[in-house]
């Protein structure tokens, strides 16, 4: 028997193949519009943001890996999966749902820097010092706070932090008594031919004050240790009021040391081996008194250097500004700041070193 097929149903079937064949019709030119796109953009990579990845994984699970190898145009289907994967991780995670214990406040960062602060600047206040200064000024922690802080910041209990001090902590403590010595050299022409001379020079470092300590061709130890005396005399001795004084490790300097260790109550410090920036204070004056006087004459005999480093020394305690004394000389005296007289250039060493005041009235 026959089928026969009624005009609706034809109707039908002509409406289904058409539709297909625009349907189809759609996704050639999408996947014609994918490609001309992958060759434009070649390897790199497309930002999308997560509502994009949202649409694209869900779309893209619905079609099934296979359809999507024949699809996918801008990412790979392996990721349009992953994306998927993480989705429905997402939607089961109940992490930002958990309530949280309560547990201790935490410490304030005013707390944290208060408590390096005060260990940093008192090398022997242990946990309990440290933690009765911060509530004499409102802040009440455990000790074993203070100990946590500490160790997270790398900063030692008390005992061995005293035993590592900074420099910085050094020098505020001592900088009304603190002083220091070294050598520099220079050639003299002298009936033996060209000699090496050493110089010794000793600062006081809050004063910036200098002195010449002495001017020898062969600083052997009975020479370093009569500086030494010169230095510490009770009635005129450049150190008498000093307690600390730094020096390096010059085997040069082991009289002197040995020698205020016995006779005198000052304590010498070694400077760690290759550290200039130590001595920074007395190592930048033997750099002005190198680059101002001393590279730019030829001396003949010793004589002509004791004047010269006589002139300059004169020159730095009451002529030159210094920067770490608000730009002033050591001895203004009353020169200084006056606005009336005739400016009159004052001269050292022919002219090396100026000084330009104003005649009094």
């Amino acid at each position: 028997m026959d089928y026969v097929l009624h005009p609706w149903q034809l109707l039908l079937i002509g409406l289904t193949g058409w539709i297909n064949r625009s349907q189809q019709e759609a996704i050639e030119y999408l996947r014609t519009e994918n490609q001309i796109l992958r060759e434009v953009v070649g390897k790199k990579r497309i930002p999308l943001n997560d509502d994009q990845r949202r649409r694209l994984a869900i779309k893209g699970k619905m079609l099934g890996l296979q359809r999507l190898r024949e699809l996918a145009g801008i990412v790979t289907p392996e990721t349009i999966l992953r994306w998927h994967r993480q989705l429905v991780a997402r939607k089961w995670d109940s992490s930002n749902q958990r309530r949280t214990s309560p547990g201790r406040p935490g410490v304030s960062q005013e707390v944290v820097d208060l408590v390096l602060k005060f260990a940093r600047e008192n090398p022997t206040w242990g946990y309990d010092r440290i933690q009765g200064a911060l509530a004499n000024i409102g802040h009440e922690i455990s000790d074993q706070t203070v100990g946590n802080i500490l160790k997270d910041n790398g900063i030692e209990p008390a005992p061995d932090r005293k035993r590592s001090t900074s420099w910085g902590t050094f020098f505020k403590a001592h900088w009304e008594t603190l002083a220091a010595i070294d050598f520099t050299t220079t050639e003299i022409w002298t009936q033996h031919g060209l000699v090496t001379f050493f110089v010794l020079v000793v600062m006081q470092l809050k004063s910036r004050r200098i002195e010449i300590a002495g001017i020898t061709p062969s600083p052997d130890s009975e020479w370093i240790r009569q500086m030494g005396r010169n230095l510490t005399d009770s009635q005129d001795g450049f150190l008498r009021k000093s307690t600390h004084i730094l020096m390096d490790r010059d085997t040069k300097f082991s009289p002197l040391s040995e020698f205020l260790e016995t006779c005198t109550e000052i304590e010498t410090i070694l400077l760690p081996p290759k550290s200039p920036n130590c001595n920074a204070h007395l190592e930048r004056f033997l750099l002005s008194l190198k680059s101002e006087c001393v590279d730019r004459m030829i001396f003949f005999g010793e004589a002509s250097l004791r004047k010269a480093l006589a002139e300059f020394t004169a020159h730095y305690h009451t002529e030159r500004n210094h920067q770490g004394l608000d730009n002033k000389p050591i001895d203004s005296g009353n020169e200084a700041g006056r606005t009336t007289g005739t400016i009159e250039c004052r001269e050292r060493l022919g002219g090396l070193l100026r000084y330009y005041r104003r005649q009094a009235a």
